[in-house]
């Protein structure tokens, strides 16, 4: 396992524009006035960019700092209302380079609060942005950022995967710092997976690009290099690292690390049955991880207090200025204007009752008016109803009217026709002539056209609703057909209609069928009635 993780040494790739300077200064600014200085400095920037909102990315770039003052020292919660303000004044310009910069950061404060969902969303967020923006940098860096969050998840396939293509990017960038802390992480992941040969590999090359900085980075280099070699068995080499590590972080002065190197060297002492300095070394460790949380707290402390103190000074400054506005007034000018006050207000009172009163009125009366309206129009809708109704009962009943004239000329045709097959008879001619006479009458169309100008009335868009959902031109017959259908007529009845038998009619309203987007089991009949 690792000392310190591994995602914490990604930071140092972000590139944060002022904050960057206090980042690397706040540790040494433990004391109340310089971490009371510090806020100052970015709460004065914040506001002389906030009297200057044309400017929106000043202000977003003052509320990083801010978060970023915060998120050093471990105040997660004002961190992230800081980014938040930030990202707000963004609004939804994700184009923007700093758009990148402020999801990593609020991503890198969920990680360290162990919430990987919300940390792996804000770096996958900033992932896609690098990409539209073909920003290399940025993307290895997210990348990055995901390996280590699937590394403390376990997934360690899911974080070599992320780690390499952060390499690859870093390598093609010729990022030599990257490169580096990129190989220390995937030597981390190798680690855990107990593949002590290749995590010592990568662990090599990031010590070659550390090796003499005298930085943190070099004393967590050589702490995992120790680590390797412990789990490798082989406890001498890895106390050797480890006490170069131990020395390098006392030069230091780094808590941290030193807390970190008393307690490998106590696990390698016991493993050596060393009981005894493995025993003083946890004692160390334990000692320097009291100071440690000590100075964490008293600096967390002291930032809140700075805080409170800012905030309590401004608001006594913005108290005094109103009293002292307040005292230069003339007393009587205070009684008059209570007077003229008082008198508005008594003016304003009986205006606004006789308003009041007025509008109550006004309301009353259109409520009158809109029931009298609605009154109207159910009258007029119960009027509309009865007419549809006995328009198509007249209908109805035009169609049956036309159903038995038809049946009784075709009757007579008939008869006439048998009448003059007799020879016999000496009224032959004039009842062949009788018959043509029928039979042209039937043909005519008159009372169709009348049939058709009534259908209209009462179904005005039957027609064109039909037209346009047949997949083909209906012709006048089918057309015709379907008014038929659409007033619930029986084969038999349409059939006396059209003059036609009962099976032409079925066949008619097969090919009908078949021109319409009509379902398997539904009715031809209900499906005119609906449209």
């Amino acid at each position: 396992m690792k000392t310190v993780p591994k995602y914490e040494l990604l930071l140092l790739l972000v590139l944060i524009i002022p904050i960057g300077i206090y980042a690397q200064k706040l540790n040494q600014y433990s004391e109340k006035e310089d971490a009371g200085r510090i806020y100052h400095q970015l709460q004065e920037k914040l506001n002389f960019a906030k009297n200057r909102p044309e400017n929106q990315n000043q202000i977003a770039i003052a509320y990083l700092n801010l978060g970023e003052y915060y998120h050093t020292f471990g105040l997660y919660t004002e961190a992230i209302a800081q980014y938040n303000f930030a990202l707000k004044e963004l609004g939804s310009n994700l184009e923007n380079p700093l758009y990148i910069t402020l999801n990593n950061n609020i991503g890198k404060v969920y990680l360290s609060l162990n919430n990987f969902n919300l940390a792996e969303q804000h770096f996958e967020e900033t992932k896609q942005a690098s990409e539209r923006l073909g920003d290399d940098k940025e993307l290895a860096i997210s990348l990055g950022f995901l390996g280590a969050s699937h590394e403390k998840q376990g997934e360690y396939k899911e974080a070599l995967k992320d780690q390499r293509q952060s390499l690859e990017l870093f390598q093609k960038l010729d990022d030599v710092q990257g490169v580096a802390l990129t190989n220390e992480n995937i030597g981390s992941i190798y680690e855990d997976l107990e593949q002590f040969d290749l995590a010592h590999s990568y662990f090599t090359k990031a010590y070659h690009y550390f090796e003499g900085s005298r930085t943190a980075q070099e004393i967590n280099v050589l702490n995992n290099l120790g680590d390797v070699f412990r789990k490798k068995g082989e406890f001498y080499i890895g106390v050797e690292y480890t006490t170069r590590a131990l020395e390098l972080a006392k030069e230091l002065a780094d808590h941290r690390q030193l807390e970190s190197a008393h307690k490998d060297l106590s696990k390698s002492f016991v493993l050596m049955e060393n009981f005894k300095e493995a025993h003083a070394n946890l004692v160390l460790a334990e000692e320097y991880n009291s100071k440690m949380l000590k100075t964490q707290n008293i600096d967390q402390l002291n930032v809140l207090q700075t805080i409170f103190e800012t905030n309590k000074k401004e608001a006594e400054i913005k108290l005094l200025k109103e009293q002292s506005k307040v005292s230069r007034a003339n007393q009587n000018v205070l009684w008059v204007a209570l007077f003229a006050i008082a008198v508005i207000l008594t003016i304003l009172y009986f205006y606004l009752g006789r308003k009041g009163k007025a509008k109550i009125k006004l309301q009353e009366y259109k409520q009158r008016m809109l029931k009298a309206e609605l009154e109207k129009k159910a009258i007029e809708e119960k009027n509309l109803q009865r007419e549809v109704q006995l328009k198509t009962s007249s209908l109805s009943r035009y169609s049956l009217h036309l159903s038995q004239k038809n049946k009784i000329l075709l009757d007579l045709s008939n008869s006439l026709t048998n009448i003059a097959s007799r020879k016999n008879m000496n009224t032959s001619e004039k009842i062949k002539t009788l018959v043509k006479e029928i039979d042209h009458n039937l043909q005519e169309e008159n009372e169709w056209d009348e049939f058709m100008s009534f259908f209209k009335e009462i179904h005005p868009e039957f027609i064109k609703k039909l037209s346009k959902l047949s997949e083909n031109s209906l012709s006048p017959a089918e057309l015709r057909l379907g008014m038929l259908l659409r007033l619930n007529l029986s084969s038999k009845e349409i059939a006396s209609i059209l003059r036609v038998t009962p099976d032409s009619v079925r066949v008619a309203r097969y090919r009908l069928r078949k021109k319409l987007p009509i379902g398997q089991k539904e009715e031809l009949v209900n499906f005119m009635i609906d449209l």
